[in-house]
């Protein structure tokens, strides 16, 4: 297609249009809705792979459109009464369709691009960690975005009525939703009392990804090369039905996005933990002394490495022997519900743990000294306060021989409440003799790394917070 012909398609398709509703709609999300794409190491403009992974969970509603525009374009001939004229001219169908195929596919692609690219500029001013591991999931994308508008030019034209555009974006909202939700998801126990919807394969067809929880976490070559197959069967499915002329030659454009999703879900992996990957690479440990983060957030360990050190003097002070011997980023990509687990000799820290992202300055040594005594046995992706807080601060007053709360991003009223609670747990802890206290600090620590039926502010009161 030469530059003229795209210059035509341009002025007299609805692919210039498509675009800047795409472009224009995302870029409205992800700058307006603030506390969804913003927050912590998984920001949009955070890092790479959190980038691309969130835009990709913007086509639940950006692949539909697409749709529902191919579907108006696939109206044109009809709408202005030239088909029947089309089809006694000596060219090819396929190059009467390759041009506004062609066209729509350019501009979409485009507008996919340029936002990439708006997110790309922002995560180069926040990170210095830079890789490749985020092209392929946003080649997708744009390659979902291009299959879908094509498969809704060939329904358009296949079935030409107003009504066309509208239901087919509908349909494949609807698609897009019900693989996020039931027909994508499994449910599955993963804690006493807590259950958790997990994605199952089906989920791996809709071009949109669930919510980013993890930086470290990427989609595996196995779902890159599913998908692929599946969009390019759509594609090829919507190029067909947009060259048929009878109902026989239509009927065997479907045979495409049948066999691309037959191939697709035998390539696509059943188990979630082959879905969703840690990138090792990014996983990597830089150490400063005993003190070490992942090679993606490199440039936290300056700011972490002194307040880290000083927190395991004070823990070896206090504790001795039993005491932490290091600090390090956790890496570890739980399910969704499951309870955590933790290291006895490792103080793990989350760069998006509340009590992390509150401590400034000296803070900070407070902090990690509460994640080493009380690390927190919330089910993973839940948040709140509780008795292990009121536990961690007094535990903290009794290491650092002085009461101070700790930071937390909570209601006044509620932090005032709990410290006031957290002073008398201290303070009667400081009234029983030496040997007594550190019986109940170990009670409170095996409670609180074991994350049991015993939760740690009971161990540390001797049963008195019932």
């Amino acid at each position: 297609m030469n530059t003229r012909v795209l210059r035509i398609e341009l002025k007299r398709s609805v692919a210039p249009w498509a675009g800047a509703v795409v472009l224009t709609t995302a870029l409205a999300f992800l700058f307006l809705l603030k506390g969804t794409f913003d927050r912590g190491t998984t920001a949009w403009t955070a890092q790479w792979t959190s980038m691309a992974l969130w835009i990709r969970g913007l086509l639940f509603y950006l692949w539909p459109l697409a749709v529902g525009f191919g579907a108006l374009q696939g109206l044109r001939d009809r709408r202005s009464k030239m088909s029947e004229l089309l089809t006694t001219t000596s060219r090819p169908a396929w190059q009467r369709a390759a041009a506004p195929a062609g066209t729509t596919a350019i501009t979409l692609a485009s507008a996919f691009a340029l936002l990439v690219l708006v997110g790309g500029v922002q995560v180069l001013a926040n990170t210095a960690y830079t890789h490749l591991g985020w092209l392929p999931i946003s080649l997708v994308g744009a390659l979902a975005l291009v299959a879908g508008a094509l498969l809704g030019m060939g329904v358009g034209k296949a079935l030409p009525s107003v009504l066309t555009p509208p239901l087919l974006a509908v349909a494949a909202f609807a698609f897009t939703a019900l693989m996020q939700t039931s027909l994508g998801r499994t449910e599955r126990e993963t804690a006493p009392g807590f259950t958790a919807m997990e994605p199952n394969r089906l989920s791996l067809l809709s071009p949109a990804v669930q919510e980013v929880r993890d930086t470290l976490v990427t989609f595996s070559a196995s779902v890159h090369l599913g998908q692929t197959i599946w969009l390019l069967g759509m594609a090829a499915t919507g190029f067909g039905l947009l060259v048929a002329a009878r109902p026989r030659t239509r009927l065997l454009a479907l045979t495409p996005v049948l066999a691309g999703a037959a191939l697709a879900l035998l390539v696509l992996p059943s188990d979630p933990n082959r879905m969703y990957v840690v990138d090792k690479t990014a996983a990597e440990l830089v150490c400063d002394g005993p003190v070490c983060v992942t090679r993606m957030q490199e440039a936290r360990l300056a700011g972490l490495a002194a307040p880290g050190k000083e927190a395991l003097r004070l823990l070896h002070g206090a504790l001795g022997g039993q005491a932490p011997v290091s600090v390090r980023e956790d890496t570890s990509v739980l399910p969704e519900g499951s309870t955590p687990k933790w290291s006895r000799t490792t103080v793990l820290l989350d760069f998006d743990d509340d009590l992390i992202v509150s401590a400034k300055g000296e803070e900070r040594t407070r902090a990690l000294v509460g994640k080493g005594l009380v690390p927190g046995c919330s089910p993973v992706g839940w948040s709140g306060a509780g008795p292990e807080d009121i536990a961690r601060t007094a535990a903290t007053a009794w290491v650092l021989g002085k009461f101070e709360p700790l930071p937390r991003a909570l209601p006044s009223d509620l932090l005032r409440e709990m410290d006031t609670e957290a002073r008398a747990v201290w303070k009667k802890l400081e009234a029983l003799p030496a040997p007594q206290q550190r019986a109940r600090i170990d009670a409170m620590r095996t409670a609180a790394l074991s994350c049991g039926e015993r939760d740690a502010l009971d161990a540390l009161t001797g049963g008195a917070s019932r």
